[in-house]
């Protein structure tokens, strides 16, 4: 009897400089050992120093990519990045993490400022909503920053449809994850002093569905995935690519 694999679909937006969206997360699937597959929603034209212009695609197409690799290929688990423009989206019954994608590092809009509304509106039909502080803020309309709040926001998106939420306190390295049930469980590693973190979000958010579509409960899914990153990024300031923010090591672990 053959293999199966574990398959990720994947929906997002693509990164032309390849360090972030659909080619970060499809390196981070191919990395943990899962077949990905990709919806992609918009094309970004960057590089390491930033974004300088998006096409959104038709909502029709974006549904009809995911249609068409469900319909024949299947999924076990699937992360939705950079949306632009959200459409309205029918998805399957497999866990799901949303990265609520707003803003690049270079300061770049990758949402539509009306489009927050539709954004929410998924909340309820994923596992998991990844926020960072500014995104977690955003969606609120107030500043989080301090770990009380982040605990906090995570009640407060609980509350407005969310699942489960990982409230991310980036360079802190420390990340707050709420249950359904209202438990705070932290997830924590030493900062790692780079300047190579263009995708970090991205890559979080992938590692996490790709060990959900192997199986795991989310809280291991979300350990494994925060030690992968983590390594990812001590590797990958060991490079230096382009002039701005770099990417990380996405294939630490795998042999060469």
């Amino acid at each position: 009897m053959k293999k199966s694999y574990r398959r990720v679909l994947n929906i997002a937006g693509s990164d032309s400089g390849g360090g972030a969206g659909i080619q970060a997360d499809l390196k981070t699937f191919s990395a943990l050992k899962c077949y990905g597959m990709t919806a992609i929603t918009a094309i970004t034209v960057q590089n390491t120093c930033g974004v300088s212009s998006i096409l959104p695609l038709k909502p029709t197409l974006i549904r009809e990519q995911i249609e068409t690799v469900v319909s024949d290929i299947g999924v076990d688990a699937i992360k939705i990045g950079m949306l632009f423009d959200p459409p309205k989206l029918e998805l399957p019954n497999v866990p799901i993490v949303l990265d609520p994608v707003m803003q690049a590092k270079g300061g770049a809009q990758l949402l539509k400022l009306d489009a927050l509304e539709v954004l929410k509106s998924l909340f309820a039909k994923v596992l998991l909503i990844t926020p960072n502080l500014d995104e977690a803020s955003v969606l609120l309309g107030r500043k989080i920053n301090k770990p009380a709040e982040m605990i906090e926001a995570g009640k407060a998106l609980i509350a407005l449809g969310a699942n489960n939420v990982l409230v991310k306190g980036g360079n802190k390295g420390c990340d707050c994850l709420i249950t359904s049930s209202e438990e705070a469980v932290w997830f924590k590693k030493p900062p790692v002093k780079t300047v190579n973190t263009h995708g970090t979000g991205c890559t979080y958010s992938a590692a996490i569905a790709a060990y959900l579509a192997h199986g795991l409960p989310l809280k291991t899914a979300i350990r494994k995935a925060k030690h992968y990153l983590h390594r990812a990024l001590k590797k990958g300031s060991e490079y230096q690519l382009g002039s701005g923010h770099g990417p990380l090591y996405h294939f630490i672990g795998v042999s060469r």
